[in-house]
């Protein structure tokens, strides 16, 4: 085989599931990729307990999984799981997918899929020169904070400074869910809209998650928090319930569902959270470029577009 491109993905849930569908759609792996996503969902509710254990404990469940033999078959890994008793899980590892037939690759090429628990900081380190993470790690890590707020995530890149990383956004797979505006209707407007402009004459608590808090900077820009007191929830407390106690908050929202449930209003959608193809562009080759362009395209219905 000839050369081939090592991609950092992530080990486990909905930004690996993008990826893959990603994959199945443009290299034509279905199979592969329902292989990876239902294995995955099989051990994720075996973790949480949704379902009975299986006879065969973990480590006999890898072994069936894994193929040590056959790169272009899947292989998973072990690590503790962060919730209670902290068990061990069964997450993605790697897999080579061959590019045959492919217009303008080579017919010897190949990407391999590297699970990462970070992607983005692989890359940052030069280990990758592809990699697909979560644009929410991108705000936390790299970006600029500024007074004025960033309102898409196109301009991802333009708050990215040279000298802190090499690494580029190149585009979203559009499995949008969005950071969003949550009060109770004592704190939300009674007339006018639950916004960036009432955040901007608001003083008081604002509840988010603490990783969250350089994004929340980022996205709001620091002039509309001026007078914002960041809280954070309780650990092992449900963030709508805790926004609702500091009565107003941010929090990643698909239906809004589970915050109404807790009486909380839904106001603006403040910024999308997707997973991004990323690119470090010191460490790029013509099979990069050409991976690159492979993954990326016109068919995507993303919340960003960087490239024409």
């Amino acid at each position: 085989m000839g050369e081939t491109i090592p991609i950092a993905v992530p080990r486990k849930g909905r930004p690996l599931e993008s990826v893959l569908d990603r994959l199945a759609d443009r290299l034509d792996v279905p199979e592969l990729a329902d292989d990876i996503t239902s294995t995955l969902r099989h051990e994720k509710a075996l973790t949480k307990g949704s379902i009975d254990p299986d006879e065969e404990d973990v480590y006999h469940r890898l072994a069936d999984y894994s193929s040590v033999d056959d790169p272009t078959e899947p292989e998973y890994t072990l690590l503790r799981d962060d919730r209670a008793g902290k068990p061990r899980r069964i997450v993605f590892d790697s897999v080579t997918i061959p590019l045959t037939n492919i217009e303008g690759v080579p017919d010897d090429a190949a990407i391999q899929l590297v699970g990462r628990e970070e992607p983005f900081r692989s890359l940052r380190t030069h280990e990758f020169a592809l990699g697909f993470d979560s644009a929410d790690l991108v705000l936390e890590e790299v970006v600029e904070l500024r007074p004025e707020p960033l309102n898409r995530i196109a301009d991802v890149n333009a708050r990215i400074n040279p000298a802190d990383t090499d690494v580029q956004v190149v585009t979203g797979l559009g499995d949008t869910v969005y950071h969003t505006l949550l009060a109770t209707p004592e704190v939300a407007p009674s007339s006018g809209s639950l916004d960036r402009d009432f955040l901007e004459a608001y003083e008081g608590p604002l509840c988010i998650e603490p990783r969250y808090e350089r994004l929340v900077q980022a996205v709001l820009g620091t002039r509309t928090l001026d007078g914002v007191d960041f809280r954070y929830p309780d650990e092992d407390r449900e963030e709508e319930a805790a926004i609702a106690d500091a009565g107003l908050g941010v929090y990643l929202t698909v239906t809004g569902s589970t915050a109404r449930e807790h009486g909380l209003l839904l106001g603006e959608q403040l910024f999308p959270s997707e997973t991004v193809l990323l690119e470090n562009t010191a460490e790029t080759t013509d099979t990069v470029d050409l991976v690159r362009s492979l993954l990326n395209g016109g068919d995507l219905e993303t919340e960003l577009a960087v490239e024409p």
